[in-house]
C-alpha cells in the first residue's frame, strides 16, 4: 500500500516508517519538524534501502493535505502528528487542542474529499485516567486527567463518530504505553527538544554527561520499591503493532481499539537499575518529591491485540535499555551535528 504517516520524522513514527518500508509499502511523510529532524527520516532510508517521501506542512493546512492527497494518492494514514508533553498541556492548552484535535479535523477532512477512509491513530493510555484500575482493558470507561489526554480522548471520539455515520470507513486506535528503546543498529532513536519529559530518554542524557543526576519523583508510592511502575514497550514493538493493526483494518474494516503494551509494570528504580547494567557503570539519582499528577501503578491488558493482530512484545527491558543506551552513545546531541 501507499501510506501516508503524519509526523514521520518524530520518535515513534520514524521507527513506524522503517517498518513499513521493510514490509514493502511505499511511505510519504507530512511534518512540520516542529520537535523533530528530517535526518531521522535520511537514516530510516539507509537502513531500508529506500526512500520514503516527506513533505514538509502542517495538518492544520487544509489546502497542504489536499496537495499532498492529490500528487500522492494514499491508500491509508498512520496519524502520529501532534504535541505530547502532559505538564507542558496544562501550560498551553489551547496550543494541544489546535494542533491535536483540530488539526486531526482537519486530516479527516481532506481524506474524506479524497475518498480515503483507513487510519490508524496514536492515542494513549492517559484516556483511562485515574480512577481505573490496572491492568487497563479497552472495555473500560476513559476519562483522561490533562488537556493532553483529553485531546486523545476527543479524537477517539471524533474518529468513532466518524466510523458510524459510514461503514466505509476503517479505523484503529492505538492506546500505547511507554515506548522506549531505538532501532538496534543505533542509527534512529528518541530525540528530545529540551529537557526530556520522560524517563528513559532523561536517565541517557545523564549517562552520556548532559545532565547532572536522575530526579525519580517520589520515593514513597505504595509500590514494592516506592517508585512509581509503568508498562515500558520498546519502540520497534509498537511500531509493528502499527503496522498489524493496519493489515488488520484493511482487512476487516469497523472501529477497534487495542492496547499495544507488556502487561508488566516496571518501577523507576528498576528501570535505572537495568540501564546502568546497559552503560557498565552507575548513573546518579536523587529522590524528589511526587510530582503532581503521576500515578503509582498502571499496566496494559495486552490480550486483545495478541487475539486480533497476533500482535505482542518481544524485546525486554534489558534489550530497550542496550538498544537506547547504543544510540544516545553514538549520537550525544540527538540528529544535531555532534
Amino acid at each position: 500500500m501507499r501510506i501516508l504517516v503524519t509526523g514521520g520524522t518524530g520518535y515513534i513514527g520514524s521507527h513506524t516508517v522503517l517498518t513499513l518500508l521493510e514490509a514493502g509499502h511505499d511511505v510519504v511523510v507530512v511534518d512540520n519538524l516542529v520537535n523533530s529532524s528530517p535526518e531521522a527520516l535520511r537514516r530510516v532510508g539507509e537502513l531500508a534501502g529506500r526512500e520514503a517521501v516527506l513533505v514538509e506542512a502542517d495538518i492544520t493546512d487544509e489546502a497542504a493535505l489536499d496537495t499532498v492527497f492529490s500528487e500522492h494518492s494514499p491508500e491509508a494514514v498512520i496519524h502520529f502528528a501532534g504535541l505530547k508533553a502532559v505538564g507542558e498541556s496544562v501550560q498551553i492548552p489551547l496550543d494541544y487542542y489546535f494542533n491535536n484535535v483540530a488539526g486531526t479535523i482537519s486530516l479527516l477532512r481532506s481524506m474524506e474529499r479524497h475518498g480515503v477512509r483507513t487510519i490508524v491513530f496514536s492515542s494513549s493510555a492517559t484516556v483511562y485516567g485515574e480512577h481505573n484500575p490496572s491492568p487497563y482493558v479497552e472495555s473500560m470507561e476513559i476519562g483522561a486527567m490533562n488537556p493532553y489526554g483529553r485531546t486523545k480522548e476527543q479524537i477517539e471520539d471524533i474518529l468513532s463518530d466518524l466510523g458510524a455515520s459510514n461503514p466505509d470507513w476503517r479505523i484503529a486506535l492505538l492506546r500505547y504505553f511507554n515506548p522506549v528503546g531505538a532501532h538496534p543498529s543505533g542509527r534512529i532513536g528518541e530525540d528530545p527538544q529540551g529537557i526530556p519529559n520522560n524517563l528513559v530518554p532523561f536517565i541517557a542524557q545523564v549517562a552520556v554527561g548532559r545532565r547532572e543526576k536522575l530526579m525519580v519523583f517520589g520515593g514513597d508510592y505504595d509500590t514494592p520499591d516506592g517508585t512509581c511502575l509503568r508498562d515500558y514497550i520498546h519502540v520497534v514493538d509498537l511500531a509493528e503493532g502499527h503496522v498489524a493493526a493496519l493489515g488488520y483494518i484493511a482487512e476487516h474494516g469497523g472501529v477497534h481499539r487495542w492496547n499495544l503494551g507488556s502487561g508488566t509494570g516496571t518501577s523507576v528504580l528498576e528501570m535505572h537499575a537495568a540501564f546502568e547494567k546497559a552503560v557498565g557503570e552507575p548513573i546518579p539519582y536523587e529522590i524528589a518529591p511526587r510530582r503532581a499528577g503521576d500515578l503509582p501503578a498502571f499496566w496494559a491488558d495486552p490480550a486483545a491485540a495478541l487475539a486480533d493482530l497476533g500482535w505482542s512484545t518481544t524485546k525486554t527491558v534489558d534489550e530497550m535499555c542496550q538498544d537506547h543506551w547504543r544510540w544516545q552513545k553514538d549520537n550525544p546531541k540527538g540528529y544535531s551535528p555532534a
